[in-house]
């Protein structure tokens, strides 16, 4: 039996209806760590599965590029690419390389960092309590779609307070942020006339809502993220207008649906894994050990891509210079090399080398605060949450970049806050 062509790797609709595929990937990091795919449709590509392999690359960002693109597209998606419209026109963090890469970072890392990120423990803390309290309602009782209803919800207000959008311009986006990420999925994706008709319509809302922010955060700043990005310079210049429009896009845009992505999937493994709850409830000490796993278990962002500046060997392979890499993250997550049992979730797991927020140059920049938030919202479930169980099949979005659910919907008893 052939191992796989790769399209169950990329393939969003593979995902939508299968999930991201642990077995195609255990083989792989088995038999064959390097894969050559060549999919129908999509750009060839090497799937890099092992944990160790996936570290190398990511730590040597000189011979393995970002700037070419981190996803690995289908020949329509290629082609707008290149044509430098919409979205394509925006230059984001993530597809830089060094040394403009590092200059760039520089701007909002040190509001990022755990002591700076002090600021936003109110909010964070705020969110969660009014989350739960919501579903508690009167009864303490209920049923909801977890996905929609609170792992959306919650980073999508911290995002909100420290990016200025308006609270009356969440719903929107909201909206925006699923229509970008889940671009393929028939329930979310934007309407159009095409698709890259959508995407192009999609990149001119995005820049009109973040455009208001940008002039009013330099007219009127605040202490917060938006003004610091509104108001940056690189390199004693102030930064362009396409970075800036960029750095606004993947903070929030990334910021939102990882976490959202990485919250609805600890609330499935807590579900399905009942015994691992009662020990979370028994020991709210457990709660930053449980969100590392939490991650490890989702990896909600499934892979990045690179490109090949010169000739390489590579797990028993010879790349070539402008050839593509697909680093799977969920599958270095499941490496048996690596993590003991790695198909069981355990919330006290340790050590824990996971790769859900990246590693090396590239590491998540956000990844502080998506570990408050995260830990916020399971500190306050943990401590209130008496039961909880499926109400009905979970539905996984149809993406393959950042993956998770998009339906889970839980039936629960809660204590009511005294």
């Amino acid at each position: 039996m052939p191992l796989t062509d790769g399209f169950d790797l990329i393939d969003s609709g593979h995902y939508g209806a299968h999930g991201p595929p642990h077995e195609t990937w255990t083989r792989l990091r088995r038999e064959s760590p390097v894969h050559r795919c060549e999919p129908p449709d999509y750009e060839p590509f090497w799937a890099v599965t092992r944990h160790a392999d996936i570290c190398h690359v990511s730590k040597n960002p000189d011979t393995f590029l970002n700037a070419p693109g981190i996803v690995v597209m289908r020949d329509d998606q290629r082609r707008l690419r290149e044509s430098g419209e919409g979205l394509g026109a925006m230059r984001v963090i993530i597809e830089m390389d060094p040394p403009e890469h590092r200059s760039i970072r520089k701007v909002a890392s040190p509001w990022f960092t755990p002591r700076a990120l002090g600021r936003v423990d109110a909010a964070v803390e705020k969110s969660a309590r009014h989350l739960v309290d919501e579903l508690a309602g009167e009864t303490g009782e209920g049923e909801c779609d977890f996905a929609q209803q609170v792992a959306t919800a919650h980073p999508l207000r911290i995002l909100s307070t420290i990016l200025g959008v308006a609270r009356e311009d969440e719903p929107t986006i909201l909206r925006l942020t699923n229509q970008l990420f889940a671009a393929d999925d028939p329930e979310l994706q934007r309407e159009g006339v095409d698709r890259n008709q959508a995407i192009r319509e999609l990149g001119l809302e995005l820049y009109q809502l973040f455009g208001r922010i940008i002039e009013d955060r330099r007219a009127n700043p605040r202490d917060d993220l938006a003004s610091v990005l509104a108001n940056a310079e690189v390199d004693g210049a102030a930064m362009g207008p396409m970075e800036t429009f960029g750095y606004y896009l993947i903070t929030f845009t990334a910021g939102h649906d990882t976490t959202k992505n990485a919250l609805a999937g600890g609330m499935r493994a807590l579900a399905e894994n009942p015994e691992e709850l009662e020990r979370l409830r028994a020991d709210l000490s457990l709660v930053p050990s449980a969100v590392e796993e939490i991650v490890r278990w989702a990896t909600p962002v499934n892979y990045m891509k690179r490109t090949l500046a010169r000739d390489v060997e590579l797990g028993g392979q010879r790349i070539r210079e402008g050839e593509a890499l697909a680093l799977f993250y969920a599958s270095a997550n499941r490496d048996e090399d690596v993590f003991d049992e790695p198909f069981r979730f355990r919330i006290d797991r340790d050590p824990n080398r996971h790769l859900g927020f990246g590693i090396g140059e590239h590491f998540c920049l956000g990844a502080h605060l998506a570990r408050r938030s995260q830990q916020a919202l399971f500190r306050e479930l943990a401590s209130r949450l008496e039961f909880v169980e499926l109400a009905g099949e979970p539905e996984q979005i149809a993406s393959s970049f950042v993956v998770g659910l998009k339906h889970l919907p839980i039936r629960y008893r809660l204590k009511r806050r005294p």
